[in-house]
């Protein structure tokens, strides 16, 4: 029982914020493992600190690995969302997108002056954003329905 006197469904362990959480753990760990993948393998191997020359370079070796990265840590985060309060669509998109997001906030903060909003790097990973969250809850849906 909540000191607002309602307590979670019967047979979940949490209530609604510590769902959302254990989902985000889930988002943030797959997110920080493809990442370091793709910087390890794709990234140094490839583009190097000089940075792409071109933008089907770019769009090949940065952006559709970004995609990947953002759909496996969307889809593991709306996984791990728990059955009772993953019903609620906006909870659950927020369970999904949001470290994504937030992945996408603090990395235009460090780098503002290198992708601000007249930049095409910064629209490209706001689609790639936008993209692989969309293409993550769907896969989540997906994956449900197979059941």
């Amino acid at each position: 029982m909540s000191r607002y006197g309602t307590s979670p469904p019967a047979g979940t362990a949490s209530g609604p914020a510590l769902a959302l959480v254990r989902a985000w753990a889930a988002g943030v760990l797959v997110l920080l493992l493809t990442e370091y993948a793709q910087m390890t393998t794709v990234y140094d191997t490839f583009v190097g600190p000089r940075g792409v020359g071109s933008f089907g370079a770019a769009l090949a070796l940065v952006h559709l690995p970004n995609l990947v990265c953002v759909v496996l840590a969307t889809w593991a985060a709306a996984r791990v969302h728990p059955e009772p309060w993953r019903e609620v669509p906006v909870r659950h998109a927020a369970a999904g997108c949001a470290v994504p997001a937030a992945a996408q906030v603090l990395t235009l903060s460090l780098h503002w002056d290198r992708a601000g909003p007249a930049t095409l790097a910064f629209w490209m990973s706001t689609a790639v954003l936008l993209a692989g969250c969309a293409v993550g809850m769907l896969l989540d849906a997906w994956w449900e329905g197979r059941d």
